[in-house]
C-alpha cells in the first residue's frame, strides 16, 4: 500500500498553519510545517466579526500555504477552521476567502469534531498508549478536553470557551499584568470551565501551542503545582524574559501566561499530570483525509 500524501490548512485564533504528512500503514510522517500568526481571534471576541483586513491576510496565508502544499507533492488537502468559524458573524466571508485561496475544501470544526480529531492526532503519536487517555487542546479562542481508549475512540468529549487567546484579552492587560488582573483571571477561569467533570485517565496528553512552549520552560510532563510556578514567573516579569531563552515566540509569549492558567485549572480536574503530545488536531484531520484514499488502495 502506497502510502497518501495529504496537507492541511488549520485557521485558529491565534494562528494559520500548514502540515503536509505522508500517510500509511504505519501511521503518519511529517513532510512539512509552516505556521503565521494572524490572530483572527482579536477581531472575533472584541467586533463579534472578522475585519476585510484580516480576511484578506489570512486568505494570503492560506493561497501560500496551498501552493506549498501542492510543491510538497500532496495528493489531497483540506482546510480546517476552529474557533474563528464558529464565533464569528460573518464566517461565510472567512470560508469563501479560503476557498478561493486554496481551492479546496474547507470545513468548519464543530467543537466536538475538533476534540476528536485532536485526541486521535495525539493519540496516534504514542509510543505506548495507556488504557485510557485523556487529550487537552488548548488553542486561542476554545479547549477541548476528549477522554477514550485507543480501541474505542473518544467516548467523552467537551469545549469550553476557553482559549489562550481569549482569557488573555478578557482578563490580562499589561505585560506583565496587575495583580487585580491576575485575581480576576484566576477567579474567572473555573467559571468558563463551566460544569466541565472530565473521567479520571490514566494518561492525560496536552496539544497546542501553550502546552508546547511550557514544555519547554517546565519540560514536557507537568501538573498543576508546575504550571503554578510557571504562572508565577510569568506574572512577576515580561512574558518575553521568561521566554526568548527557550526560543519561544514573542507572539507565544504574548498569551502563555493564560493559556498556563487555562491548563492548570485543566490539570486539576483530571487529577492527572499532563505530557506533550507529539500530534494533535492536525494530524487527527490528515488521518481522516487519508483514509477514504486508504480504503480504496
Amino acid at each position: 500500500m502506497q502510502p497518501v500524501k495529504v496537507a492541511i490548512v488549520d485557521v485558529g485564533s491565534n494562528s494559520v498553519r500548514l502540515l503536509v504528512a505522508s500517510v500509511g500503514k504505519r501511521g503518519l510522517k511529517q513532510l512539512h510545517r509552516d505556521r503565521v500568526y494572524v490572530r483572527l481571534g482579536d477581531d472575533a471576541y472584541t467586533f463579534g466579526r472578522i475585519s476585510r483586513t484580516k480576511l484578506e491576510e489570512t486568505r494570503e496565508v492560506a493561497e501560500r500555504f496551498a501552493g506549498t502544499a501542492r510543491k510538497k507533492g500532496a495528493d489531497r488537502l483540506e482546510t480546517i477552521v476552529t474557533a474563528p468559524g464558529r464565533q464569528s458573524s460573518n464566517s461565510a466571508e472567512l470560508i469563501e476567502a479560503l476557498s478561493d485561496a486554496t481551492q479546496a475544501s474547507v470545513v468548519v470544526l464543530g467543537a466536538d469534531d475538533e476534540g476528536r480529531l485532536a485526541w486521535e492526532g495525539a493519540v496516534a503519536r504514542m509510543d505506548d498508549p495507556a488504557e485510557t487517555v485523556a487529550v487537552v487542546d488548548l488553542g486561542g479562542g476554545s479547549c477541548e478536553v476528549a477522554v477514550g481508549s485507543p480501541d474505542r475512540g473518544p467516548t467523552w468529549v467537551r469545549s469550553v470557551d476557553a482559549g489562550a487567546l481569549r482569557v488573555t484579552r478578557a482578563f490580562l492587560g499589561g505585560d506583565p499584568p496587575s495583580r487585580k488582573s491576575l485575581e480576576r483571571a484566576r477567579r474567572e477561569i473555573p467559571a468558563l470551565l463551566g460544569r466541565l467533570d472530565p473521567p479520571t485517565p490514566d494518561a492525560a496528553l496536552a496539544v497546542g501551542g501553550t502546552a508546547r512552549a511550557a514544555g519547554r520552560i517546565i519540560g514536557r510532563r507537568f501538573g498543576p503545582e508546575q504550571l503554578g510556578e510557571l504562572a508565577k514567573l510569568l506574572s512577576k516579569a515580561p512574558a518575553i524574559r521568561v521566554t526568548k531563552p527557550h526560543g519561544i515566540t514573542n507572539e507565544r509569549a504574548e498569551t502563555l501566561l493564560g493559556g498556563t492558567l487555562v491548563l492548570a485549572a485543566v490539570a486539576e480536574r483530571l487529577e492527572c499530570e499532563l505530557e506533550v503530545g507529539r500530534g494533535g488536531l492536525r494530524e487527527g484531520a490528515a488521518l481522516a483525509l487519508a483514509r477514504p484514499s486508504l480504503a480504496a488502495a
